[in-house]
């Protein structure tokens, strides 16, 4: 292995699905409130990220919440695999084209730096079909900073393949300038989708390597991702 490609999900590889309306019902039933959630930017930050923000927002002490975290994390994931059949996340265009050439470049590992709790994702990748790609991957679960995350995957990616990837062979895609900020933290090399809630221009403006409309264009997104 000589590169190490990781990727964001929500607005990355997938859009839409179940997962606010599961976060909602968790945060009411472990907390008895969900703050501003209605309001709140999700995008880019980890899952203890959002709800740290909105229960802080909702008045509740920082032990209460850190007390309080581990059943509704339970909570969540009870509710958003109880969902997910009748609600699953849509495949983003291009990720399953995309996603086959990468894998059978020769060289070329896949992995994920979300902010998705570990299992969250599990259960989000394999209702849209895409469970069997990644192989290594850093989450919300594993820190709370997004920023983190990258280097979290990649000692994870040397236990994995006994490889020890250098920045510049690692490349970070996601939809928002959070995540090409903690790409570029890293050193990586960073590409930015169009796909979520930030215009090209805006993603622009994060200073990532490349940035694309979507991954719709296969061959596009493979020079960008392997130059």
């Amino acid at each position: 292995m000589k590169r190490l490609v990781l990727f964001d999900i929500d607005g990355t590889l997938v859009s839409g699905g179940p997962a606010k309306e599961a976060f909602h019902c968790a945060l009411l039933e472990v907390f008895g409130t969900a703050g501003p959630i209605q309001e709140w930017e999700f995008s880019g930050k980890t899952d203890p990220q959002i709800a740290r923000e909105l229960l802080t927002e909702a008045g509740i002490e920082g032990d209460r919440i850190d007390s309080g975290f581990p059943h509704l994390w339970a909570r969540y994931l009870a509710e958003l695999e109880a969902r997910l059949p009748s609600l699953p996340p849509r495949t983003l265009p291009g990720v399953v084209a995309l996603l086959i050439q990468l894998d059978s470049a020769e060289g070329t590992a896949l992995g994920l730096v979300t902010g998705n709790v570990a299992e969250g994702a599990r259960l989000k990748l394999a209702a849209a079909g895409l469970g069997s790609w990644f192989a290594v991957g850093a989450y919300g679960s594993d820190h709370e900073s997004r920023d983190e995350l990258p280097g979290i995957a990649l000692r994870r990616a040397k236990d994995r393949w006994g490889v020890h990837f250098p920045a510049r062979d690692v490349v970070v895609i996601g939809d928002t300038p959070r995540d090409v900020d903690c790409g570029r933290r890293h050193g990586a090399r960073t590409v930015a989708v169009a796909t979520g809630r930030f215009s090209p221009e805006v993603l622009e403006k994060s200073g990532p390597d490349v940035v694309l409309r979507d991954l719709g264009d296969t061959g596009r997104a493979l020079e960008a991702i392997l130059s």
